[in-house]
């Protein structure tokens, strides 16, 4: 009889770290089937352009920034290996999210509903490639380590 108690409770104490730990409502449109696809199909291209991507934006900034020779070039040789290591963690992030927000808009397709971004970098940061045919955004190489305003 304990047992069942303890694991009454367990399972109690379980099903209130769901709810708790759940997101709120979500709803899911076309756009999320379609952002999803775009991030999932997308992701390895970012990930491939990560080097250059990572290093365009790392090159930029050490180029324009303000701080003494000493910090400039004691900064150099360790840039490059942080802005490429960001640059494919985020593409990577990028095809998570795209997965995770596929079975949302799969499953709510008929609905006239949306499900914000999971992940919304790839919206709104510059990216070299950034062509719309109809409803999908074709976006490669993402630039993830330049601020957004």
């Amino acid at each position: 009889m304990i047992r069942f108690a303890r694991r009454l409770a367990s399972l109690a104490v379980l099903a209130a770290l769901f709810v708790v730990a759940s997101p709120g409502v979500s709803h899911a449109g076309p756009k999320t089937l379609i952002r999803s696809m775009q991030n999932l199909l997308l992701f390895p291209f970012d990930f491939a352009l990560s080097p250059f991507v990572g290093g365009k934006a790392i090159w930029d900034k050490w180029r324009d920034s303000d701080d003494t020779p000493a910090v400039k070039y004691g900064y150099a040789p360790f840039a490059p290996i942080w802005g490429i290591s960001i640059q494919a963690g985020a593409s990577v992030i990028r095809g998570v999210a795209g997965a995770l927000e596929l079975l949302p808009g799969i499953a709510l397709l008929p609905f006239e509903a949306e499900m914000n971004p999971l992940y919304d970098l790839p919206e709104n940061q510059p990216a070299w490639v950034d062509q719309e045919a109809g409803p999908v955004k074709i976006r490669l190489g993402v630039d993830y380590l330049t601020a957004t305003d």
